[in-house]
């Protein structure tokens, strides 16, 4: 059984991946939807804290709950906690002040910054063609903020802000990576899931004097459900990686950018403006370079291996 857990199906690993994409996508539209009457924190709270239910479960079907709870080092997990909460509350403020499109467009420079921040913390070594892709991908995130920084004449103060919380998002999420690539030398995926839900509900709570409303019947349903989705997308995205590779499944992150924007004319009468659609094209050209790249590495690793280490 366990073998089968861990097979190569591609088909399986790519529907359950753009599921989870899906889903993801699903959970910001709600959040946007009720950005205008709930606060950042606590819609925070809500995903983080109904999410857990879910994971735990899954953690009891897998017979990893045991493992879920096991954190060799806490400290690593607060911060971890820390970072990405932060990630979670600076995207959720900026729903509420851009389009669904526009915030997913931005959030794809995630691996951009990634990569400049492994080389100024982790020592890992970027060649010219990484060069070569960060150097494009950061075109790509001036080009979409340009208007929303001064560079249009009709710039709204407000579509600023929500710029300025998504691209500070981004730098969080990136530096969630990198922690991540360290913690995972000593804890447990499990705990880590775990833990990161568990933390991002009790810091969420820390912004209950700064103005949680009471919400309506309609209003509590839709958070719940919120969080409920996201614990389902998060163990969707976890599940995919057990039955195909990282680099064939980095592409399918994109499928977001289709589901945000007919999430986002649909419901909210959204539609993407000609500068993002040209930024985002660019960051979505430098990361589908990086996969490659990295791709090719690997194979290159392979059979470096197969070379010094002859199985047979």
């Amino acid at each position: 059984m366990a073998k089968n857990l861990t097979s190569h199906r591609p088909l399986l690993a790519i529907g359950l991946k753009t599921t989870a994409i899906f889903l993801f996508t699903a959970m910001a539209a709600l959040v946007k939807y009720l950005s205008e009457d709930i606060p950042a924190g606590e819609a925070v709270f809500f995903r983080s804290f109904f999410a857990i239910p879910v994971i735990v479960v899954w953690l009891i079907a897998r017979r990893e709950l045991r493992n879920g709870l096991i954190a060799k080092k806490p400290m690593n997990h607060f911060w971890r906690g820390v970072l990405g909460t932060s990630a979670m509350g600076l995207t959720f403020t900026g729903l509420g002040l851009l389009p669904l499109p526009e915030v997913t467009a931005i959030g794809f420079a995630t691996p951009i910054f990634t990569l400049v921040l492994a080389a100024i913390f982790l020592g890992e070594r970027i060649r010219v063609i990484r060069i070569g892709a960060v150097l494009v991908g950061l075109l790509g995130v001036v080009i979409m903020l340009w208007p929303r920084l001064g560079g249009d004449a009709e710039a709204d103060d407000l579509a600023m802000i929500g710029a300025l919380c998504i691209l500070a998002a981004t730098f969080a999420r990136a530096f969630v990576q990198i922690h991540i690539r360290q913690m995972v030398q000593t804890e447990h995926t499990a705990a880590i899931v775990f833990y990161f839900s568990a933390t991002a509900s009790i810091l969420s709570l820390m912004t209950l004097p700064f103005g949680w409303v009471m919400p309506s019947t309609e209003q509590l349903a839709l958070l719940i459900l919120a969080g409920i989705i996201g614990g389902f997308a998060q163990i969707l995205v976890t599940s995919s990686y057990r039955f195909g590779p990282a680099s064939m499944l980095a592409p399918y992150d994109y499928t977001s950018m289709i589901f945000a924007v007919l999430i986002g004319y649909f419901w909210f009468s959204e539609l993407p403006t000609g500068m993002m659609i040209a930024g985002a094209t660019l960051v979505i050209a430098a990361n589908a370079l990086v996969v490659w790249r990295e791709h090719k590495l690997g194979l290159e690793r392979g059979k470096a291996r197969a070379v010094t280490d002859p199985k047979s």
